[in-house]
Parts: C-alpha cells; sequence; structure tokens
C-alpha cells in the first residue's frame, strides 16, 4: 500500500480532485488530502465545500510516495503560490517519488523545470507552461515519476493511470471494470 497525498486549494476542479481520492481509496491506497488554504475547508471552483483531512501546516508528508494536484482556476494558482507545498515537490522530485497533475496543476510542475525531457498533458491553452516537455493529446501520461491528465473528462483515465503505476495493469483494469468504465 502507498500513501498518497492529494493538495487542494480554493478553487479547485472538484472532479479532479475527488476522483483519485475515490478510485485510489477503493484500490485499497492511502489517502490523505491536505488543504493549503490554512483551514481544513476547500471551496472547489464549483463553490462544492471539500473538508480536507488535514492543512499543510498540520502535517509531515516526507513518509508519502505520491503528491497529486489537481487543477482548476484560481485552484492551480493557489496551489503554484504555496511555498512549503512548491518545497515538498522538489524534495519528491529529488528522491525520484511519484508526482501526479491533471489540467492546468502540471503547469506548476512546468514552472518549476520537473517536466523538461518528459511527455506530459494538460489543459488545452496551457501547453506553454510545460517548459522542455513533450506535449501529447491523450488524456493521461506517465513519464518517469511524473503522471499527468489532461483535464476533468480525463479524471477517470488519469486515476486509473495512478493506479497502474502504482498496482499494475491488471489492478487498473479490474478497478475499470469495477466502476463499470468504457464497459
Amino acid at each position: 500500500m502507498s500513501k498518497i497525498y492529494v493538495f487542494l486549494a480554493d478553487g479547485c476542479e472538484e472532479i479532479e480532485a475527488l476522483t483519485p481520492v475515490d478510485l485510489l481509496r477503493r484500490a485499497g491506497e492511502e489517502v490523505c488530502t491536505v488543504s493549503v488554504m490554512g483551514r481544513r475547508e476547500v471551496i472547489g471552483s464549483h463553490k462544492i465545500t471539500i473538508l480536507a483531512d488535514c492543512t499543510i501546516e498540520e502535517g509531515e508528508f516526507d513518509d508519502g510516495d505520491m503528491l497529486i494536484l489537481p487543477g482548476g482556476m484560481p485552484g492551480t494558482l493557489n496551489l503554484g503560490g504555496c511555498e512549503s507545498l512548491a518545497a515538498l515537490i522538489r524534495s519528491y522530485d529529488d528522491r525520484g517519488k511519484r508526482l501526479a497533475a491533471i489540467c492546468a496543476a502540471p503547469s506548476i510542475l512546468g514552472v518549476m523545470g520537473i517536466l523538461k525531457g518528459k511527455k506530459a498533458v494538460c489543459f488545452p491553452g496551457f501547453e506553454d507552461k510545460l517548459a522542455g516537455s513533450a506535449v501529447l493529446e491523450q488524456a493521461a501520461v506517465t513519464d518517469g515519476n511524473v503522471t499527468t491528465g489532461r483535464g476533468m473528462g480525463a479524471a477517470v483515465d488519469f486515476s486509473l493511470e495512478l493506479i497502474r503505476v502504482l498496482q499494475g495493469g491488471e489492478a487498473a483494469k479490474k478497478m475499470g471494470e469495477k466502476i463499470v468504465y468504457h464497459c
């Protein structure tokens, strides 16, 4: 079982934030949601309130195996503006730990130089922020320690890709069947 942290900020895209939480927990992974807003309540981009498990100030996150960044606006800007999250992302990348971002959030990794030389995807219009990467147009892609997803409509594909990376292709296939995805 892996330990996964999903970082949330006001203005996040709710589907991109909660689909990975849901599917990874169904797959038996340990998932903790973390607010970067100084409070556990996070207001999504469509005014849905999410109650995070903890705030970034409350936790130690070095024990994790993966960090996930959902997109949405201004959620991506709020995540990108969190200095302690940036330090954590850098620490994970330096140690080869897994990073995942979807929609606009891959731009955070791009601006940090983490996507240089990697294949990546993002929400249309953010390609210029994926500095030095080979930008693809598929739903989700993993290159090395980084998984990126295209947008809300790719949230299930992105989540199944994370399960594939952590547990293998057969586990991802079984989860897809379990949730009646593309059946």
